[in-house]
Parts: C-alpha cells; sequence; structure tokens
C-alpha cells in the first residue's frame, strides 16, 4: 500500500551541466505512524544502483530516504521514476536534446495523495537561461515547481547551450587541422632545401681548386 496516511515529503533537485550530465538529490519521507514506521524506501533502479546512493531521512518530524546522485546521462534520468513508488505518487520525467535545444518535460500524478500535510517540489538548474518554463523561475537558469496533491501536474523547461558532441568534434577538427598545417610546413621546408642544397665540402674544395688553376694560366 502507497504511504497515504502521514504528511508527505518529497523533494527533488537536480542539475544539469554543459556536458549533458545530471547529478541532485531526492528526498522522500513522510510523518511517522509510530516508531517503527520508516518511511517511503527509495529503490534505485539496478541499471542505476551503482550511480546512486541511499540513506536514512530524519528531520522536522519526517522519516524516510534521501539519494544522491550524480554523473547521470539525460538517458539515466527518464529511469528515476522508478524511484517513488511508495510515495504514492507516479513520476515521469524526461530529458531530451535536439541540437542546441534541452527540453525537460515531466508529468507528476498525485492524485492519490491527501492535501493535508504534502509538500512536493522539483527544481532543477541547467547551465545557461532558461528560454521557456511553465514553473517559478528562481534566477535565470533554475526553475521549481510546487506541485500540488490530489492534481495531476506537468512540467516543462528549455534552454539552449551547444551539444558536447558537437565541440568535441569541432575541438578534433581544430587539433587534426593545426596538425595537418604543422605538416604542411614541415615538407614545403624539407621541399625547399632539395631544391638548394649546400655545396658538399669536397666539391666545394674542387672549385675552389679549379679557380685557383685558371687564374694561374691567366697569369
Amino acid at each position: 500500500m502507497p504511504l497515504l496516511a502521514g504528511c508527505l515529503r518529497v523533494q527533488v533537485t537536480m542539475g544539469v551541466s554543459t556536458d549533458d550530465k545530471v547529478s541532485g538529490q531526492i528526498v522522500a519521507a513522510t510523518v511517522p505512524k509510530d516508531e517503527n514506521d520508516k518511511g517511503p524506501q527509495l529503490t534505485p533502479p539496478d541499471s542505476l544502483a551503482p550511480r546512486i546512493r541511499v540513506e536514512e531521512y530524519r528531520k522536522d518530524g519526517y522519516v524516510g530516504t534521501q539519494a544522491f546522485f550524480s554523473d547521470l546521462t539525460f538517458g539515466d534520468v527518464n529511469d528515476l521514476g522508478s524511484m517513488y513508488g511508495q510515495t504514492g505518487g507516479v513520476l515521469q520525467l524526461a530529458l531530451r536534446r535536439a541540437g542546441d535545444q534541452v527540453t525537460l518535460d515531466g508529468r507528476v500524478d498525485l492524485e492519490d495523495i491527501p492535501a493535508q500535510g504534502t509538500d512536493v517540489q522539483f527544481t532543477i538548474a541547467f547551465p545557461t537561461r532558461i528560454t521557456t518554463t511553465n514553473g517559478v523561475r528562481n534566477g535565470d537558469s533554475t526553475v521549481t515547481w510546487t506541485l500540488p496533491a490530489g492534481d495531476v501536474s506537468t512540467l516543462h523547461a528549455e534552454v539552449r547551450y551547444p551539444d558536447p558532441r558537437t565541440r568535441s568534434f569541432a575541438g578534433w577538427a581544430g587539433m587534426a587541422g593545426g596538425v595537418a598545417v604543422a605538416v604542411a610546413v614541415i615538407v614545403g621546408v624539407m621541399a625547399w632545401r632539395g631544391r638548394n642544397p649546400a655545396p658538399r665540402p669536397a666539391q666545394a674544395e674542387t672549385e675552389a681548386t679549379d679557380d685557383a688553376t685558371s687564374e694561374t694560366v691567366r697569369h
């Protein structure tokens, strides 16, 4: 059974880097029904278990778990929704890239969660200014949604920054171009030296002797 009897706290905070890596923290907790109530237990999917650390959470009279994650890909983030089962809510989350545009879309179903004492928030920070969102901006690059219980909410945000794969290719292409120019210069110098060889010592001595002989004959 979902943990619906106590007040619910779910806080999701994550940040996106310019390399399209995602790090953050998740808190899922309730006011305990009794001393043996440990609150909701976040369970990472098997594919993400090595990169997610789960710890006990106890704060402000709430008990539960908190999970810390780092360097997740956009595809990994889509799998985080499976961790929220015991909270009674349903979270669907997707981060996608199309060229230089990155889009966050989410759907949070809290229809079965009692409104009283519920605190559900989602915050995300991007590496650049957010161009479009249906959340509340906390500065240029951070947005927060406070999600009401008893309802279905949607999340949407868009930002633009260069695709890291494109930056890597541009850097490689620049390096390769620099190497090509250097090779061309070396080849050119070698070709110039090949067309203008310095006189060899023996040849220079012979030419000097011939010149001296000719001068003697003239005298």
